[in-house]
């Protein structure tokens, strides 16, 4: 009979080679006041679907390799957004959002990384259905959202400027994508001397491996990664 252990705890989770040896980290000290939620980039564009039976046979290949994104989106990622939005809101914490769209109907406003051929080759005029931040977790009256034509929500946004204002030092990120947005933003953010929590549950990549990459990738030197059931507790 096979018996599985414990969860791992958010302390030795993701763990590079970088630190597989180092202590486990100190239980963050959350500060009402100095606290935020930033939800990054979770917008209609990324979750529509074509009709499967409209596909050629490389279009169906590409439906069913984005498939398992789809699935944690709408199984995972989506509600545990919901979850931590009720919970920062009811608790009178700071929420903000992040989306990308440019400015612009043909686009000219954007960064390279948008405009190179490809996947990421995204064109995404602001007021568009496309652009929007997906009615499930929109953003409620008076908070937040900035719009940005960079993968990091803080380099290309005054976003920075805004969380200074609001005397926000510490962050939780959740959206999409894990190892795109989610991490340039989370890498800046670092390297402004925020402190961030990235939400494990609350994002997704398009890929489970490419997911749990990323966050091994980030944890411990440019965030702490734990999931939405160990965060809650953390919350003061």
């Amino acid at each position: 009979m096979t018996t599985t252990g414990p969860p791992v705890s958010w302390k030795q989770a993701y763990r590079s080679l970088y630190y597989a040896a180092a202590p486990a980290p100190a239980d963050p000290k959350l500060e009402r006041g100095k606290l935020g939620l930033l939800v990054i980039d979770v917008q209609n564009v990324y979750l529509q679907r074509p009709e499967p039976a409209t596909l050629d046979g490389p279009g169906r290949a590409m439906y069913d390799a984005w498939t398992p994104f789809h699935e944690r989106m709408h199984r995972v990622v989506l509600p545990t957004i919901r979850r931590l939005l009720h919970r920062f809101r009811g608790d009178g914490h700071e929420v903000l959002y992040a989306r990308i769209a440019c400015q612009t109907r043909d686009g000219r406003d954007r960064s390279l990384s948008q405009k190179l051929p490809g996947w990421n080759n995204l064109l995404l005029p602001k007021d568009e259905w496309e652009s929007q931040i997906v009615a499930d977790v929109a953003p409620q009256a008076d908070e937040i959202i900035v719009t940005k034509t960079t993968d990091s929500a803080l380099t290309g946004t005054n976003l920075r400027l805004m969380l200074t204002n609001l005397g926000i030092s510490q962050l939780v990120c959740c959206g999409i994508f894990t190892d795109q947005c989610i991490s340039s933003t989370v890498r800046s953010l670092a390297d402004e001397s925020f402190s961030v929590i990235v939400v494990d549950d609350g994002c997704a990549a398009a890929s489970d491996d490419l997911h749990r990459h990323e966050l091994e990738i980030i944890n411990m030197i440019y965030c702490h990664v734990m999931n939405s059931s160990e965060l809650l507790g953390y919350l003061p």
